[in-house]
């Protein structure tokens, strides 16, 4: 999917679907701040669209998402934004778990759950990696659609982290699948996501954009007020069988984790920098 090159974030309308695509594929996406308050902009621009009934997700280049930005050169979590996004306190002039709690209870899990709640359907179109924070994009859709090479992975225990922010992990697969995935931190091929009922359907990379804009366009045929109440049914189900709690009780762990980081170890991210990861094997 096309995408300016000037924009974290890149928005257009094909009919009644509207198609926003993380644009840094320099970085396979790597989502620093700018780009994550430009996705929150563009939710809303869609929503706020009476011509819009459906939205896709994707990435441009090779990889959906390589998850949050932990060190490329256009790294800017301690700089100010406009902060419409949540009622937090600004993070970028704090310290210490003043600073991180704030941000990722904002930027992280606080934006990832409106864009769950998003009235409308939202389809992930994901080919390459979805890793680690790519997931939280993708789970907070209500369809992935994902291409043969795409694959999945959340590697952050390494950090000694148990997973990221918005800990969906026993919901969209498993339990036991989740812990495998968590412990070894290994990558989970489009196939097994499907399997494990991760994913909806597998297509090949080249059919990928097609593939996601006809379901998308075949969704959009359906009453809007239909899809909307369709969609927060199987959300409050979801939530009766304990996503919301869950992820504020993990979301309590997460930190403890960035917290005891901090003490002893480098960094609150246990030292683990992109190079280390990427010698880790993700």
């Amino acid at each position: 999917m096309p995408a300016a090159h000037d924009e974290p974030v890149h928005y257009e309308t094909r009919g009644p679907v509207a198609i926003v695509t993380m644009n840094r594929p320099e970085y396979r996406n790597a989502q620093n701040s700018a780009m994550t308050y430009a996705l929150d902009r563009a939710f809303y621009r869609a929503a706020e669209d009476n011509e819009i009934k459906v939205v896709v997700l994707a990435g441009s280049g090779k990889h959906f998402s390589a998850g949050h930005d932990i060190g490329t050169p256009e790294r800017d979590a301690h700089l100010p934004f406009d902060r419409k996004a949540g009622l937090w306190w600004d993070h970028s002039d704090k310290k210490g778990a003043e600073s991180r709690f704030a941000r990722e209870s904002e930027v992280y899990l606080g934006m990832c759950r409106r864009w769950r709640e998003l009235p409308k359907p939202v389809i992930a179109s994901v080919q390459g990696a979805c890793v680690a924070g790519g997931l939280m994009l993708a789970w907070i859709c209500d369809l992935i659609i994902a291409s043969d090479d795409a694959f999945f992975a959340d590697p952050v225990v390494r950090m000694g982290i148990p997973g990221v922010e918005y800990f969906a992990h026993p919901w969209v697969m498993p339990p036991r699948i989740a812990k495998e995935f968590l412990y070894t931190g290994e990558r989970m091929s489009a196939q097994r996501a499907y399997e494990v009922q991760m994913v909806n359907r597998v297509v090949p990379r080249a059919e990928l954009t097609q593939h996601t804009l006809e379901l998308a366009t075949r969704i959009a045929s359906m009453p809007r007020m239909g899809l909307a109440l369709t969609k927060r049914a199987v959300n409050q189900a979801e939530d009766l069988q304990g996503l919301h709690t869950g992820m504020d009780s993990v979301f309590g762990l997460h930190h403890l984790a960035h917290a005891h980081n901090a003490e002893t170890a480098p960094d609150a991210l246990g030292g683990m920098d992109v190079r280390a990861m990427k010698e880790a094997g993700t």
